[in-house]
């Protein structure tokens, strides 16, 4: 039986016997009330959409080709807005057919899972898939390598199919698809860039060439490694909910990540979730590196100018 399989099932043991620890239980209560892990009003899943300099097409769209489903993280914490402020002025840029769910979407269930609670996570799973399809969206395109793990690998099974009948891609592979058309003018950006593979993106999801696609197909940027890539990468210290658990071992595993960053010599750490570009951001303050961090998607809609 894979570890991944037992730590469920342990954790499901410990969540029916009232035993995960309080911290834990609370962030479950939160989800369970609210619908995101915020305790914040559900129908703001858009405030992040308010400031932008036009109102993004998918504002209110009721039917589309693409949900863009945003995610917790990226709907209700302002350093995260930029992930998908930027998102939705490419989509708008390029002319993609998209709709937001706004308060229709619910957290995506993973926090609840990987606490053991199943039931209450297929209660989130199946009002996010029925939301979806009302649109009659074909594909599901999220920022978050969590939601994009948890929507693409555990969805079907928690709904006893085989396919949902949506497509689920995470926006790197999605915008990867479109720049390489070769109808997307980029602009030059002279920068030396590294990545940082995120986990559920990375070695839970195996999605490591379509981020690094994008970043090649820029012109001007040059991308070098860190030892630790790919299916070998780091952490960066914000998943998993060990933020909420044990904040000093989060806080030192993004110190040790960024520092990884600065020792190849790179200007800017791109990496392509909110997560970990809140963690290393962090990190690189608290390490006093004159780094820069950034999504994919921020450096996109900086080479479309």
């Amino acid at each position: 039986m894979a570890v991944d399989r037992i730590l469920e099932l342990t954790r499901g043991e410990l969540a029916g016997r009232g035993l995960l620890p309080p911290v834990l239980s609370e962030l479950d209560a939160r989800i369970a009330q609210y619908r995101n892990i915020s305790a914040e009003e559900n129908e703001g899943r858009l405030i992040w959409a308010a400031n932008l300099p036009q109102p993004p097409s998918g504002l209110g769209k009721e039917v589309a080709e693409v949900a863009y489903f945003v995610g917790c993280v990226g709907s209700f914490f302002p350093r995260s807005y930029k992930i998908p402020q930027s998102l939705v002025q490419i989509f708008d840029r390029l002319g993609v057919d998209y709709a937001l769910l706004g308060g229709t979407e619910w957290c995506c269930g993973y926090p609840l899972f990987i606490n053991g609670e199943v039931e209450r996570a297929r209660e989130l799973i199946e009002h996010n898939v029925a939301a979806v399809k009302a649109m009659g969206a074909k594909k599901v395109v999220t920022t978050c390598p969590s939601c994009f793990h948890f929507w693409k690998h555990a969805y079907p099974a928690a709904l006893g199919v085989e396919e949902l009948g949506l497509e689920v891609q995470h926006a790197t592979e999605f915008l990867a698809d479109l720049l390489e058309t070769g109808q997307v003018p980029l602009r030059e950006i002279a920068e030396t860039v590294t990545y940082h593979d995120p986990c559920d993106l990375g070695r839970k999801s195996g999605v490591f060439e379509a981020p690094r696609r994008i970043l090649r197909a820029i012109p001007g940027l040059r991308l070098i490694e860190m030892a630790e890539n790919r299916q070998g990468s780091h952490c960066c210290g914000g998943g998993g909910n060990l933020e909420s658990f044990a904040p000093e071992v989060s806080q030192s595993i993004s110190r040790r990540r960024i520092r990884q960053a600065a020792e190849v010599g790179a200007e800017t750490l791109v990496s392509a979730c909110q997560q970990c570009e809140r963690t290393l951001s962090n990190a690189a303050r608290a390490e006093r590196l004159r780094m820069k961090v950034k999504d994919v998607v921020e450096v996109v809609l900086e080479a479309l100018g």
